[in-house]
């Protein structure tokens, strides 16, 4: 009687590992790069409250120490931001993060612009005071 060979069974553990190991590589990446594309030294508040869930589309605005600005992590001029605010759909929530050293003025144009805009849907972006 001749036997025959029986196949040795697949397994699928170590194959698990890795992709669990690659989840978590992903997952901590993509924490930092949804901060921002610039390094902006956010003011502090003492009434800091969380963004809630945001169930429309989020856009950054960023403004850092050297006036430079970002609109949705691309470099962008004053007049540029004036007209991208324009196109912008009312349902789409703006985050502002501007360093605190930066221009107030440019700020407060922003602002003026959402404000003529009648855009509201808009979060301005802090950091915790320390007690």
């Amino acid at each position: 009687m001749k036997l025959i060979p029986s196949r040795a069974p697949l397994n699928i553990v170590p194959f698990i590992d890795i992709m669990l190991v690659l989840l978590c590589m992903v997952l901590s990446v993509s924490t930092f790069i949804a901060q921002g594309e610039i390094k902006v030294n956010l003011p502090e508040a003492s009434t800091q409250d969380k963004l809630t869930d945001v169930e429309s589309e989020l856009i950054l605005l960023e403004i850092g120490e050297n006036n430079e600005i970002y609109f949705d992590g691309k470099k962008a001029d004053s007049e540029s931001v004036a007209e991208k605010l324009t196109s912008l759909d009312p349902d789409v929530h703006l985050e502002l993060r501007i360093d605190e050293k930066a221009d107030f003025g440019l700020f407060i144009v922003v602002l003026d612009k959402l404000r003529e805009l009648n855009h509201g849907n808009f979060s301005i972006a802090t950091k915790k005071t320390k007690l």
